[in-house]
């Protein structure tokens, strides 16, 4: 399912290009991030070559003249691989290949062989491999000769069918039974998720880029023991758990998969059914590297995913962690955003104020009542368990005084049952 050879460490050549408007500062630092992702999809950068140009070239990306010189670059170090900052074309993967006598490939493949690596889960491995066959389908036409050849055999005269119909036809049948798979684990997940949401528990996500400590978080919160790894993309399979905050109130709390400057459609589109946590949410919880060259175009890249999966309108708290790393910076984000918290999962620093941002954010939409119960209202009592969370009973004269936390929206059921504060 690879699409890095691992046998070996690849030597890989990154190619970025500046078109117009653009400026080459950002090249760079996109071709950062993607030595990272190349790094972690276990392979060694050995140069990088950089070009600026009007507008891609619709047959080479890069132009016949440019593709020429990379395949000299190429040889000259004896690279494996040829990687590309911007997603290509699969006309284009085929024409530099021709040219550069080795494979092309883009951003979006490092990105899918590093899911494939890390997915551990049985959804998450039929979720990457989808997304890898929605990648390889376009891209089979003229592999090499051994595609075009005719089947033909005794029985099958006529003009037959070559290897890359049989090819697509065989991908294809993967990629529906592995959508009719997914599809009935969504059906499972939204059944978990109608139980959480039958308890009106609040939901709060944690979303972020990848890499910025998202699941440190989630163990600093909740204990959970979640992977947290100085990786890209450490995590792929969400977890949820409960905590408490500090009045009390139980929070459900969902860590979600990293997201990354030009995350690929495929995969945004095969983790769809993961991802509806985070619309689910009644708080966003986005964690961002205060020490990172580049914190605001990290948020951008974030947002920009957020609104391609509809969760754009949730309501979000910004959570620069560590702090420790750039205490500086953070808190000049922290001002510069209202109501961002500047902290260190990893060292426990700033967790107190979260907690109480987070109480005061989710109180907006929730709230915990003192109410007494008379004895014949057995229904009110089922309905506070029905529609938010019982947190306290005691028994008292004709009645049972309840502390419950509800949705705002519930409060008018039972008004007539509250204890003044």
């Amino acid at each position: 399912m690879s699409l890095i050879e691992r046998a070996f460490r690849e030597k890989i050549v990154l190619v970025g290009v500046t078109l117009a408007g653009g400026a080459e500062e950002v090249t760079e630092q996109h071709l950062d991030e993607l030595a990272q992702l190349v790094a972690t999809a276990g392979a060694d950068v050995v140069e990088r070559v950089h070009q600026r140009r009007a507008e891609p070239d619709p047959a080479t990306y890069i132009g016949k003249g440019k593709a020429k010189q990379l395949r000299e670059v190429s040889d000259e170090l004896d690279a494996d691989t040829v990687v590309f900052d911007d997603e290509l074309s699969p006309a284009q993967s085929r024409n530099l290949e021709k040219i550069l006598g080795r494979t092309a490939i883009d951003r979006t493949a490092v990105i899918l062989d590093i899911f494939a690596q890390n997915a551990t889960s049985e959804e998450g491995k039929a979720q990457v491999e989808l997304a890898l066959l929605r990648y390889r389908l376009p891209r089979l036409r003229g592999r090499g000769l051994e595609l075009s050849q005719q089947a033909g055999r005794i029985g099958t005269r006529g003009p037959g069918e070559t290897q890359l119909e049989v090819d697509r036809r065989r991908l294809l049948r993967r990629a529906h039974k592995l959508e009719a798979e997914l599809a009935g684990l969504e059906r499972r997940r939204r059944l978990q998720r109608q139980g959480r949401s039958r308890s009106r528990l609040a939901k709060a996500s944690i979303v972020g880029y990848t890499n910025a400590g998202k699941s440190t978080l989630l163990n600093a919160l909740t204990g959970a023991g979640a992977v947290a790894d100085e990786r890209l993309f450490a995590t792929l399979d969400p977890r949820t758990r409960r905590f408490s905050l500090p009045g009390g109130e139980p929070v459900l709390v969902s860590d979600t998969v990293g997201f990354v400057r030009k995350l690929p459609h495929q995969l945004v589109e095969a983790f769809h059914s993961t991802l509806e946590v985070v619309n689910e949410a009644d708080l966003l919880l986005h964690v961002v590297d205060a020490s990172a060259p580049e914190p605001e175009a990290q948020v951008q890249a974030v947002r920009a995913v957020l609104e391609e999966i509809g969760a754009g309108e949730v309501p979000e708290l910004m959570v620069f962690n560590k702090a420790d790393r750039a205490p500086g910076e953070a808190a000049k984000l922290a001002e510069r955003y209202p109501g961002g918290v500047a902290i260190s999962a990893q060292r426990g620093e700033g967790l107190k104020r979260l907690l109480d941002a987070m109480a005061y954010e989710i109180r907006r939409y929730y709230c915990t009542v003192e109410l007494a119960v008379p004895y014949a209202k057995g229904d009110v009592l089922a309905a506070l368990h029905r529609e938010g969370e019982v947190l306290a009973t005691a028994e008292s004269d004709g009645a049972t005084l309840v502390r419950a936390t509800l949705p705002l929206s519930a409060l008018a059921h039972f008004a007539e049952f509250m204890v003044p504060a």
